[in-house]
């Protein structure tokens, strides 16, 4: 089909988009590099259309009627329609409103000299006749005589030019002549047929995703769903908040199937009741009663305060799952604590539907999930914030979200104005991070670029504080010294509110990196304590599998032993190996951090080699000889009550079974003591630093060690 045909059956009704097609998504590069591909006869695709007299919904104030006849939909390809629609007829074509129209691309301007293409930039092409808008040749609003003309009276104009000016404008007119292959779905198809054919089409390549392609399918058995949505989405726009269609349908395969990565389950038309009286409970209450509880507890009121929303995924379930009962305080306080952590900890950011699969199924299973979801989190990474967690880090890192909230929740008042940073919602949603120490201050002292050490300490998320965009000129040229004394007169002495330090000798420039250092100091006391006492949330292990540890490398939480005895080198017994196991447990009992998992049977690499070989060591060995051996072995190190308190639990992995060792953190220290020559002993504790199993040897040392880590 010729371009000039496809704009002109747009316009005469002859030409759809289904409404389940996503919006315009181009990009201002995509629109350009489409027309140099046409202006340079390149390929560019094929048109996928369905012809039908039973068309599903369709984008657009135009609605189809029967006496229309026999219609066709673009299925595949009407990202390029648009941007052909938009240049050449300069506006939205009838079937996109402004709104849903991402990213402006009339200011495509061509040089008419050598055929490059720009966007409008005014100080390269204002006054130049040479430049000229795409539209305006289309629309016949400029000529090639009327550029001839002006740069003819500039004195511009030479013959070959004038030549070369009558073939671009040809050539770029000659651009509505260029046929689009069209594969075409035959009128006998229905609309069940026609979506799988776009899904399989669209499922080739990487222009939608999973979630995309699902509503396409939902908006086949529910003409409507695309409009109801995107009803929802502008309504909470309003309120500060601001998702994309894919939320929506992650939150739909979440109550409906409580899945996170089978976007599947949603295609079938089977779904449809489902999904309808799902959708009717997420609109007129869960969605808006989730963000409730996150404005109330979390001080969270805007989307911007969110690094992942698909957190917000597994607190829908829950709420979905009381069938209207009302949450308690103590039920708000644990989803904000929770939802807090997966943030700093970044639940989400690998791995996506997978942990949300897990996370789901704990919401649905577990008498205590929020205490589970809390323990994955734990088993990951440390809960407690540490200075190290800040240092270098900028203001990206969702730490930063969370030192936003918690100055809102201490009434934290701009440093520029007096008023309160909290409650400005998405009409005056103006928050502002600013310097405390000035890059261009910081710049003279060597903090440049091209020392990144440095670098990073002056967008060091500690170096900000949280104010007002009410006066974008409220930062005077004044020192570091008088900018503190000046805000801690306007917030009448609020500075404690955003953590700063109090001693003004820091407030020196000269200081700066003792300011950053002090203010991490009571930022992570801060921050902790105000985790710490939002509610009671012990950390839960229950249920929470050993698969998952597998997919984590090695670190001061997570170790792994190939064999507990079994020499895969010699391909013996050597039960020396067995001491490795013995120091590991100490190492996590003894750690600052919170206790550990020894995974028997896997490889550094976190490849399962199983248990089989270390069974094979006993007689006739079972998977219980093997736990009494191994708890002898720990026994006879530290005692039975201590090794009381490890738990051990046996899992079948790829067919192999492996053994996870679980070791809290220890109350009491655990040595380790081991002969010499001579028959005396010498008293060795080990402790966990990263992924190794570090010793202290020294009586002194240890005794520093076990009184500043167990306080004795």
């Amino acid at each position: 089909m010729k371009i000039g045909h496809i704009i002109d059956k747009i316009n005469d009704d002859q030409l759809f988009v289904p409404e389940f097609q996503r919006e315009y998504v181009w990009k201002r590069e995509n629109a350009k590099k489409l027309f140099e591909s046409l202006i340079n006869k390149y390929p560019t695709g094929s048109l996928l259309t369905w012809e039908t007299t039973e068309p599903p919904a369709v984008k657009g104030p135009r609605k189809y009627q029967p006496e229309m006849g026999s219609i066709k939909l673009i299925l595949d390809g009407q990202q390029r329609v648009t941007t052909l629609y938009m240049i050449m007829e300069g506006r939205l074509p009838p079937y996109y409103e402004q709104h849903e129209v991402l990213n402006p691309i009339l200011d495509l301007h061509v040089n008419i000299e050598d055929l490059t293409l720009e966007y409008f930039n005014e100080s390269k092409m204002a006054g130049d006749p040479k430049w000229i808008k795409l539209t305006s040749i289309y629309q016949s609003e400029i000529k090639n005589s009327d550029i001839r003309k002006q740069m003819k009276s500039k004195g511009t104009l030479t013959d070959e030019l004038e030549d070369r000016i009558d073939d671009h404008f040809e050539t770029l007119k000659s651009i509505k002549e260029i046929d689009f292959p069209e594969q075409i779905i035959p009128v006998k198809a229905d609309i069940e047929v026609a979506i799988n054919i776009f899904y399989v089409v669209n499922a080739s390549g990487v222009s939608l995703t999973d979630a995309e392609l699902a509503l396409a399918q939902i908006c086949g058995y529910w003409p409507e769903a695309r409009q109801l949505f995107k009803s929802k989405l502008r309504s909470l726009e309003k309120i500060g908040f601001h998702f994309r269609l894919d939320f929506i349908v992650y939150a739909l395969l979440a109550v409906v199937h409580v899945n996170g990565s089978e976007m599947r389950k949603l295609h079938s038309k089977d779904n449809k009741e489902k999904v309808m009286a799902a959708w009717k409970q997420l609109d007129n209450s869960i969605i808006n009663d989730v963000l409730n509880v996150l404005r109330e507890h979390a001080f969270i009121e805007h989307t911007d305060e969110i690094n992942s929303p698909y957190a917000l995924l597994p607190i829908i379930l829950y709420i979905f799952r009381k069938k209207n009962q009302t949450l308690t305080t103590k039920e708000k306080k644990k989803i904000s604590k929770w939802f807090f952590y997966s943030q700093i900890r970044q639940r989400y950011t690998g791995s996506l539907p997978q942990k949300l699969d897990k996370d789901l199924a704990i919401v649905k299973n577990s008498e205590r999930p929020f205490e589970e979801l809390l323990g994955a989190i734990k088993r990951e990474s440390s809960l407690e914030i540490s200075e190290n967690d800040l240092l270098g880090r900028n203001c990206q890192h969702p730490i930063f979200s969370l030192m936003r909230c918690y100055f809102k929740s201490q009434k934290a008042k701009c440093f520029n104005s007096g008023h309160p940073i909290l409650g400005r919602g998405e009409r005056q949603y103006l928050l502002q991070k600013e310097q405390i120490f000035p890059s261009k201050s910081l710049k003279q002292l060597g903090y440049e670029t091209n020392n990144k050490l440095k670098y990073a300490l002056v967008n060091e998320m500690t170096n900000f504080t949280i104010n007002l965009k009410i006066d974008k000129n409220a930062r005077r040229k004044e020192t570091v010294t008088n900018y503190l004394r000046r805000a801690n007169e306007v917030t009448q002495h609020g500075l404690s509110q955003q953590c700063i330090p109090q001693d003004e000798a820091l407030w020196d420039i000269d200081r700066f990196e003792d300011f950053l250092s002090a203010r991490r100091k009571l930022l992570v006391n801060e921050l902790n304590s105000f985790l710490v006492s939002m509610t009671k949330l012990d950390v839960h292990y229950e249920d929470l599998e050993v698969e998952d540890v597998i997919e984590q490398y090695e670190s001061d939480r997570v170790e792994f032993k190939s064999t507990l005895r079994w020499d895969i080198e010699e391909n013996r017994l050597n039960k020396d190996l067995e001491f490795s196991i013995v120091k590991t447990v100490a190492a996590f009992n003894n750690g600052y951090r919170d206790g550990g998992v020894l995974v028997i049977g896997v490889d550094d690499d976190r490849n399962v080699l199983g248990l089989a070989n270390d069974l094979n060591t006993f007689d006739n060995g079972t998977v219980d000889k093997f736990e009494r051996h191994l708890r002898q072995i720990l026994t006879n190190h530290f005692g039975a009550s201590a090794v009381a308190k490890i738990e051990t639990e046996f899992v079948e992995i790829d067919n192999k079974v492996v053994c996870a060792v679980k070791i809290d953190h220890g109350t009491e220290p655990l040595f380790v003591v081991r002969h010499k020559k001579g028959d005396t002993e010498d008293k060795v504790l080990y402790y966990r630093n990263g992924n190794m199993s570090l010793q202290i040897n020294d009586s002194v040392e240890i005794d520093k060690y076990v009184e500043h880590r167990f306080g004795a």
